[in-house]
C-alpha cells in the first residue's frame, strides 16, 4: 500500500485516525491503531477493534503480507507487555524484528507504565516517544481519567436556547436543537460507556437513551431514582432485556415514600421484582441529603459504577442532576448544544442548584472547542483534571 507520508507526525495522525474507528467498541479499554512503514511504504495498518480482541498492533503485524524485518512501528499508546485477554504486543513486535517503534504517549494502566518499552529497548528496538503526545493524550481522555481516578470519565450534555433555557415555561422541550444537533449527540452515545439521567427527565419524556447512529453501541442506561418511582411500563423498563440498564436507588427512601403515598410495602416488592425481572440492575445506594426529595450520594454511585468497568458517562440528567454532579466534582467535560432561539420565562436552565455567588469563582472550562450543526453550535470543553467540589452550587 503505497503512500505520501513521510514525517513521523503524519504516520503518528494515520494511526490516530485509525484508533478512532474503535470508538464505542473497547471500553473500557483504550482506542489504539498501528501503522507500520517499511523503506517509506505503509506495510500494514490495524486498529483495536473490539474489547477482548486483539491489539492494535498485533492486528497490523498479523495481516502484514510483507516481510517486517527492520520496519518501522507508529502507534498512539504505548505497547502493552503483560498477559490479559490477549499476548503482549512487545512480544509479536519482537517476533516480527520491528527496528523501530514511534510511541505518541505512555500508558498509565500500572500493568503497562513503562515497562513495554523499557522491555523494547532491552531487546535492541530503537523507541521513540511523544510524537503528538497532546492529540494521542486526548483521544483516550477517558481512559486516563478511568486509570488515574478508578471513576467515570463525565461528560454533562445538554441543549438550550440563546437564553440559556432547556424548555419552554409550558415544559415543552421539541425540540430546542436542530437534526444535525440531535444526530451529533448519538455520536456522543456512541462514545460513552454508560449514559445518566435522572427520574424526572424519565417520567417527563418517557425516553429511551439508546444509540441510533448506525454501527452504534448501546450505552449502559443510569438512572438515578431514589425513591424507585420509575414506571413499569415506561420504555427503558421495556427495553431493559436488550439493552443494559441500571436504577440507582435507596432503599428506606423508597420505602418512605410509598408508605406516603399510600402504597402497601407489598407494592414496593412487586416493583422490585418486575424490574429484575427485566434484567435491571438495581444498586441501592446511601442518600447524601434527605431534603424534600432525597438525594443519592453520587460520588458513592460513581465509584460503585467504576467498579463495574464504566469508565465514562454521558450525563443527560437534567438541571436538578446537572447541578449535584457538578457540585461533586464528578464532571470532567461539557457539551452545551445552543440554539439560535429566544423563549424567555421562567423555563429551567441547564444546571439548577443554588448557584455561585461571585462571577470570579464560576466554573471555567479549557480547552475550548466550537463546531456548527445546522442553525445550531456546539461549546465543549475540560473542566479540569482535578476534583474540585462546588459546595455552593
Amino acid at each position: 500500500m503505497e503512500t505520501c507520508i513521510r514525517s513521523p507526525q503524519d504516520y503518528m495522525r494515520m494511526a490516530l485516525e485509525l484508533a478512532g474507528q474503535g470508538e464505542g467498541k473497547v471500553s473500557p479499554n483504550p482506542m489504539v491503531g498501528c501503522v507500520v512503514v517499511k523503506e517509506g511504504k505503509v506495510i500494514a495498518t490495524g486498529y483495536h477493534e473490539a474489547y477482548g480482541g486483539y491489539h492494535a498492533e498485533r492486528n497490523a503485524l498479523l495481516h502484514c503480507q510483507e516481510d517486517t524485518e527492520g520496519a518501522e512501528l507508529y502507534v498512539n499508546l504505548e505497547p502493552c507487555c503483560h498477559y490479559g485477554k490477549t499476548p503482549p504486543c512487545t512480544e509479536i513486535i519482537l517476533e516480527k524484528k520491528i527496528k523501530k517503534v514511534y510511541v505518541g504517549c505512555l500508558d498509565s494502566n500500572p500493568k503497562v507504565a513503562g515497562k513495554g518499552i523499557e522491555i523494547l529497548r532491552q531487546h535492541g528496538v530503537e523507541v521513540v516517544t511523544g510524537i503528538l503526545e497532546e492529540e494521542c493524550r486526548a483521544i483516550n481522555e477517558v481512559f486516563f481519567h478511568y486509570m488515574k481516578k478508578k471513576m467515570p470519565f463525565t461528560a454533562m450534555k445538554y441543549a438550550m436556547t440563546l437564553d440559556g433555557k432547556i424548555a419552554c415555561e409550558t415544559g415543552d422541550s421539541k425540540w430546542v436543537t436542530g437534526t444535525e444537533a440531535r444526530e451529533h449527540v448519538q455520536c456522543l452515545r456512541n462514545r460513552y460507556r454508560g449514559i445518566m439521567a435522572g427520574i424526572g427527565t424519565v417520567l417527563k419524556d418517557d425516553p429511551m437513551l439508546n444509540c441510533r447512529m448506525e454501527g452504534g453501541t448501546n450505552p449502559v442506561r443510569i438512572i438515578c431514582d431514589s425513591r424507585l418511582r420509575i414506571k413499569e411500563g415506561c420504555r427503558i423498563v421495556e427495553t431493559a432485556p436488550e439493552i443494559e440498564t441500571i436504577v440507582a436507588w435507596n432503599f428506606n427512601a423508597a420505602k418512605a415514600y410509598y408508605r406516603e403515598t399510600g402504597q402497601a410495602a407489598e407494592k414496593l416488592e412487586q416493583t422490585r421484582t418486575y424490574l429484575e425481572t427485566k434484567g435491571i440492575v438495581l444498586l441501592d445506594i446511601p442518600i447524601k441529603s434527605d431534603g424534600a426529595v432525597p438525594q443519592l450520594d453520587l460520588r458513592y454511585l460513581f465509584a460503585k459504577l467504576g467498579e463495574r468497568g464504566i469508565d465514562g458517562i454521558l450525563l443527560e440528567g437534567g438541571g436538578t442532576l446537572n447541578g449535584s454532579a457538578l457540585r461533586e466534582g464528578l464532571v470532567q467535560r461539557v457539551y452545551a448544544f445552543v440554539a439560535p432561539k429566544l423563549v424567555a420565562g421562567a423555563a429551567k436552565s441547564p444546571v439548577e442548584g443554588k448557584g455561585i455567588q461571585m462571577m470570579k469563582d464560576a466554573v471555567k472550562l479549557k480547552s475550548i472547542e466550537i463546531a456548527s450543526f445546522g442553525e445550531d453550535f456546539c461549546i465543549t470543553g475540560r473542566i479540569g483534571d482535578e476534583e474540585t467540589c462546588l459546595p455552593e452550587l
